[in-house]
């Protein structure tokens, strides 16, 4: 068995959907920007001041400041997060994996070409195996596990936050298309813009505005899932591949499952990114249920 890992070599195509979903991250948060500064046009006689949070300077509305002091702060999270998600790599690459366990319930990985502990498993697009994996994430390129699994659920928080504040400032488009009435051209429109603009029925803007809209909507129900997901798994003690196995070894209540995921300061996290938060554990050997303590690792996770 191999004392520490080397470090496994990176494919680049690993970043290709970070890149798409940074293109995105940037079309939203640019149109959000353009309806706080300023009342567009979307084609109908409603006005930016009419729509439901739409920023105006009507009395009443809410003074563009707050909304640029809430989208900094939003924004500056989840880039945040996600920066420190793929900084904080959850491999076992340079990580010291000792002999004493094993024959404890460590299986061998033939592609790392060593033992691994417990919650490790290999990962196949990362080509390496991942301490306490829950699932390799698309979106960021990157395997979610013990290491970064903080910033991973920050970020979808502050993603969901984002895009229910997008939906909510973009509820004039909605309104300005469903005010033509329910017919083939307003279903079209919310539901496949780009159809429309690709044979010349909307305009680019109004184009723009739909496609980010519907991208919003579309987005919030997924984040939605995945965070409520993720927040039943934080506060259990499990990973997505424990949960489908009903393997509840490591439930220590949810207050400590809290901070064997964030960290000693679980409760601080959530508001900054750079606030340090050391994880009680090293991602090779975990605290189990006192009743279960006494049962090989290896038998919870079926072959």
């Amino acid at each position: 068995m191999k004392g520490f890992v080397t470090r496994h070599r990176f494919d680049p195509a690993l970043l290709m959907p970070l890149w798409v979903t940074s293109g995105l991250m940037f079309v939203v948060a640019a149109e959000v920007l353009y309806l706080v500064l300023s009342e567009p046009n979307t084609g109908s006689s409603l006005t930016a001041a009419e729509g439901l949070g739409a920023p105006s300077g009507s009395e009443g509305g809410v003074p563009k400041a707050v909304h640029l002091c809430f989208m900094t702060f939003v924004l500056t999270n989840t880039i945040g997060n996600i920066i420190q998600f793929i900084k904080n790599s959850p491999t076992i690459s340079g990580v010291f994996l000792s002999r004493d366990g094993v024959g404890q319930g460590w299986m061998y990985c033939y592609s790392c070409e060593t033992h691994v502990p417990s919650r490790c498993f290999h990962c196949p697009d990362c080509n390496v195996c991942v301490l306490r994996r829950d699932h390799h994430c698309v979106f960021y390129g990157q395997c979610v596990g013990h290491r970064n699994y903080r910033y991973f659920l920050c970020a979808l928080l502050y993603t969901w936050v984002a895009l229910l504040y997008a939906m909510v400032l973009n509820m004039e488009v909605f309104l300005a298309i469903i005010q033509e009435g329910v017919t083939l051209r307003t279903v079209l429109m919310l539901i496949m813009p780009w159809l429309m603009f690709m044979t010349g029925q909307v305009s680019p803007s109004a184009f723009l505005f739909a496609f980010v809209a519907d991208t919003c909507v579309v987005g919030f129900l997924f984040v939605s899932t995945v965070l409520a997901l993720h927040a039943y798994l934080s506060s259990h003690g499990q990973t997505t591949r424990e949960w489908l196995a009903n393997n509840h070894q490591y439930d220590l209540g949810w207050q400590q499952n809290l901070q064997e995921a964030l960290g000693e300061r679980w409760y601080l996290v959530w508001i900054f990114p750079f606030i340090t938060s050391p994880l009680p554990g090293d991602g090779v050997s975990f605290k189990r249920r006192p009743d279960l303590a006494q049962l090989p690792a290896k038998q919870f996770y079926p072959e």
